[in-house]
């Protein structure tokens, strides 16, 4: 739910963001249901019905105050949140001979997350250009390793067949910090070392620019939009080294047209990679 940290205050969430917690971030399906009559009941108010049900659609982006969603999506491997995702969630995937994958931001400070004072002030940088509340944090500092360390922990006493580190490609973006290309690559390692303790199997999320140096420490890779921005080539050390590759698309081009999607799922079967079109 979502809690303010200070005052405990339980503000609104949309259905989606509901699932979301229950079943975990792309665990489900939305199923399309009929959009109902405008006004069924001829219902007689002090401002119409159709007027307010047109309001209502604006403001929650829904045609229905209802939403049916299938959770039982066939696949052998689930991405979900490490915090949001209870231990019963990750018993009950694991039972269905699920491989669980556990997300977090190992390169950010999140102001909703419970574990963010630990981050050392000095530690937390610019914000994140379409991200509220999240910020780059300095990955050389020893409080943002301490706080690694820890969520690490949190995946493997979950029970997590692996983790999905997010954002550990800083020392390309606007941080705050004066990162270099080795800052980056001794932090993704020492991620990839502490997860390895753990039994814990790792991703390089995105990171292309620094595949040939860390493909051997990463067990598998997640990718963002190589199709749309013809960036795929680069992870084929991975598919060499027999390791998965699980990318995810955005374009809505993929959606609608049929011709952009049948040559994506082309390409994408060409070079041995699991998409998801989202």
């Amino acid at each position: 739910l979502w809690v303010c940290p200070s005052c405990n205050k339980h503000h609104r969430i949309s259905p989606s963001q509901r699932f979301d917690v229950i079943f975990g971030k792309n665990n489900y399906e939305v199923l399309k249901t009929p959009i109902p009559k405008d006004d069924p009941l001829n219902w007689s108010d002090s401002k119409s019905y159709k007027d307010r049900l047109k309001a209502a659609r604006k403001k929650t982006n829904m045609d229905c105050g209802m939403m049916v969603i299938n959770t039982n999506i066939k696949t052998d491997v689930y991405i979900i949140d490490l915090f949001d995702s209870s231990f019963r969630l990750i018993r009950q995937l694991k039972k269905k001979n699920i491989h669980v994958i556990c997300y977090f931001s190992a390169g950010s400070y999140e102001n909703w997350r419970r574990d963010k004072y630990q981050f050392d002030k000095i530690a937390i940088g610019k914000e994140m250009d379409g991200w509220a509340g999240e910020r780059w944090t300095d990955i050389r500092h020893a409080s943002v390793r301490k706080v690694i360390k820890k969520r690490l922990d949190l995946a493997h006493k979950k029970g997590c067949d692996g983790i999905e580190p997010d954002n550990i490609d800083g020392y390309t973006n606007k941080t705050g910090f004066p990162l270099t290309a080795e800052d980056q690559l001794n932090f993704n390692r020492f991620i990839a070392q502490e997860s390895h303790q753990r039994q814990l199997a790792v991703a390089l999320k995105n990171d292309l620019n620094q595949i040939i140096e860390l493909v051997d420490v990463f067990d598998f890779a997640i990718n963002e939009q190589c199709h749309q921005f013809d960036e795929c080539h680069l992870l084929q050390p991975f598919i060499d080294q027999g390791k998965p590759v699980f990318n995810a698309e955005y374009n809505k081009k993929y959606i609608k047209n049929k011709q952009q999607r049948k040559v994506l799922c082309q390409d994408a079967n060409k070079r041995q990679f699991k998409t998801l079109i989202l």
